[in-house]
């Protein structure tokens, strides 16, 4: 069973249509690879599976749920976005990883520590002030912070983007520790196809707004970079 089904999705920005009628089903527990070219859409779907931008025309199904249905904060929590940009709240990491659940009272220190140790920060970096990391480092806060919430459904955008190129693999290999540990649902957007080749069980290339293909990873067929 899909966790989540996109059916004829479609989105327009200052009159041109970014999204042409995206059909896509996502199941429960896989990291699926979201590859094209720059303007194709991939950031924009995203977007518009947790409701960040409202969608023209289509649906998306969530648990068997219309996720128009729901309210966006709720969904938000279950379907989290780690964007491109890593921007940091001001205060610590600590305050960084726990600003979610402390919006809903929940902060429990046993999960937050739990969370920082699964994104491969030391307990230590805890009180460290978030803006003085490094970009690696930033990009595995906001990974703790987006557990921090219990999702069932991570959405990376490009997470690896501005990770020093020796520790890209390192990044990666927690990615996919954490996401297996806790049965998270995937759609990881990559510009460049040997990563997404390394990380995901199949991958949709998107390409002027449509999906043109979903094949298992094994048998993409593409090579190097959009």
């Amino acid at each position: 069973m899909a966790c989540i089904s996109i059916k004829n999705l479609k989105n327009s920005l200052d009159g041109k249509e970014i999204l042409r009628g995206i059909n896509l089903d996502v199941n429960k527990g896989e990291i699926m690879a979201i590859v094209g070219p720059s303007g194709s859409g991939k950031s924009t779907l995203l977007r518009c599976l947790n409701r960040l931008i409202e969608t023209d025309e289509g649906d998306v199904i969530f648990d068997g749920k219309n996720i128009k249905s729901l309210p966006p904060v709720a969904l938000r929590r279950e379907i989290v976005l780690v964007h491109q940009e890593t921007a940091m709240f001001e205060g610590t990491v600590f305050e960084n990883v726990s600003f979610g659940p402390a919006l809903q009272g929940e902060v429990d220190l046993a999960h937050i520590q739990k969370c920082l140790a699964e994104a491969g920060l030391p307990v230590e970096f805890a009180k460290k002030d978030a803006s003085k990391l490094s970009g690696g480092e930033k990009k595995r806060v906001a990974l703790a912070r987006a557990l921090a919430l219990r999702p069932k459904v991570l959405l990376l955008d490009e997470p690896t983007a501005g990770v020093d190129p020796k520790k890209i693999e390192q990044v990666e290999k927690t990615i996919l520790s954490f996401t297996k540990n806790h049965d998270l649902t995937v759609l990881w957007v990559k510009h460049h196809v040997e990563q997404a080749k390394r990380v995901s069980t199949r991958i949709a290339n998107l390409k002027g707004g449509s999906v043109k293909e979903v094949t298992k990873t094994e048998e993409f067929k593409w090579e190097g970079a959009y």
